[in-house]
């Protein structure tokens, strides 16, 4: 008979130094010694740079959002039910640095905060919201935070004399302290299951390898024999995912090892003869492949409440390309469009591009199931841009879709039009839906968008 009985929320499949934390399950409590609880909420952001192509972004009307989505949210109509989208949120003023806009796009993003114009040429901004959010849950989980990027954090560029940290940072831990963002899905995956200590911390780097890893999932059958018949199914869900991960991170890596053989004129059969090789994502390689290693990467560490905050800078305004999309120009050289028709049709194939690579992973979290919901429902998922329209370089109606119902606090399902309030206002409110008390509004805040709250 399968036993029901709690089990420690922080046990976790060990072996040979690696780790495996465990997900949600009936069977478990979210802190040692506690019975079953809600799951908490966890706050993730998702970025692209330069705008969008309005006509192509924003629905039609409230009313046709679910049935008839733009072009931009098509991928997210099966889970369009647990988004929010809203049109009306305005950026940070710039001005006095009306010439940086690619410099204050992404670092404004979740600062809502313009860097300080006596100091310009070392970083000072402020503490951004996600590591607001990490200071309060961080100490519940083994990371307070985590910050991945597709791209290296090296644009080197000083528009208004600004530090080119701004071109290529989200996060900062204080004004002053920019977090870095890792790009490596096996250095994420180390983090994620690395060696860990008795206070459950990663004490170690560890290098998983596929038999490392086989050994420790085969652990697994011993736990599955104390858990409920649903939390089985959970168990094995969660253990293919892990599996899978491993599998295309791997894949991965064999092609770039292999690339990096070739353009040194050197044909390999034998494994051992593979140079270690830095994994990065050439231009003429699968970007979506990458980013959904990284989606499914932040899926498990919420899943297993290895995190609570995440976020991840799916390209940065330096002029990457898209050659998947079929063409090799610039993100940025085309967003410079003039309206001419092939250069819009271009920007507007990569902001479908990069909004299916968030609806992939919140399709996927929308179909876990944790407590007496899903993943998704207890997670507020932003995605957006730090332009509206890299054109003219507009921010005054910045594009933002939310998914996820945070714990129940935000009512998706709908499309607001006319909605009124800044970056701030937007941070703000979406901190206090995840439960996090503010002494003072996020940036330029003034207040609460009330309308976004359930």
């Amino acid at each position: 008979m399968t036993s029901q009985t709690p089990i420690d929320r922080r046990s976790c499949l060990r072996g040979l130094g690696v780790t495996l934390a465990l997900p949600f399950m009936d069977s478990l409590g979210w802190a040692a010694g506690e019975a079953p609880a809600k799951p908490p909420v966890r706050l993730g952001f998702m970025y692209m740079p330069h705008g969008v192509i309005m006509d192509q972004f924003w629905p039609a009307s409230p009313e046709s959002y679910l049935e008839s989505p733009p072009p931009a949210l098509e991928s997210l109509q099966p889970v369009l039910d647990q988004c929010l989208v809203m049109k009306g949120i305005a950026g940070v003023p710039i001005s006095p640095f009306n010439g940086a806009p690619h410099a204050l796009e992404l670092s404004t993003w979740l600062t809502a905060r313009l860097p300080d114009v006596d100091t310009r040429s070392r970083v000072n901004i402020a503490i951004s919201a996600d590591q607001i959010m990490a200071n309060y849950v961080g100490a519940h989980t083994s990371l307070p935070s985590l910050e991945l990027a597709t791209m290296p954090q090296t644009h080197k560029e000083n528009q208004e004399g600004l530090h080119e940290a701004y071109y290529s940072h989200c996060s900062y831990r204080s004004p002053t302290q920019p977090v870095p963002a890792e790009i490596d899905p096996r250095n994420v995956l180390n983090r994620l299951f690395g060696k860990r200590g008795e206070s459950g911390r990663v004490t170690k780097a560890n290098p998983l390898d596929r038999q490392m890893l086989d050994r420790v999932l085969g652990g697994a059958r011993d736990l599955r024999r104390t858990l409920a018949k649903s939390d089985q199914q959970k168990l094995d869900e969660y253990l293919d995912s892990v599996r899978a991960v491993e599998r295309r991170i791997a894949a991965i890596e064999f092609r770039q090892k292999q690339a990096a053989l070739e353009k040194a004129g050197i044909r390999s059969t034998h494994r051992g003869d593979s140079p270690t090789v830095e994994v990065k994502i050439p231009e003429g390689d699968k970007r979506s492949e990458y980013m959904q290693v990284m989606c499914d990467l932040t899926v498990l560490a919420f899943q297993t409440d290895t995190t609570r905050v995440s976020t991840y800078i799916g390209s940065t305004p330096n002029g990457v390309a898209y050659p998947e999309l079929g063409f090799t120009d610039k993100h940025h050289s085309q967003t410079h469009h003039n309206n001419r028709e092939e250069m819009v049709r271009k920007v507007a194939a990569i902001t479908k591009f990069n909004v299916d690579q968030f609806a992939y992973m919140v399709k996927k979290m929308h179909s876990l199931k944790e407590g007496d919901g899903t993943l998704l429902d207890n997670c507020i998922m932003m995605w957006g841009s730090g332009l509206e329209d890299g054109n003219k370089h507009r921010r005054e109606n910045l594009p933002f879709v939310v998914a996820g119902k945070g714990g129940g606090s935000i009512a998706t399902g709908r499309f607001l039009p006319n909605t009124k309030g800044n970056q701030g206002d937007l941070l703000t409110t979406l901190l206090s839906c995840a439960g996090v008390p503010l002494d003072r509004p996020i940036g330029i805040a003034t207040k609460q968008i009330t309308e976004i709250r359930a």
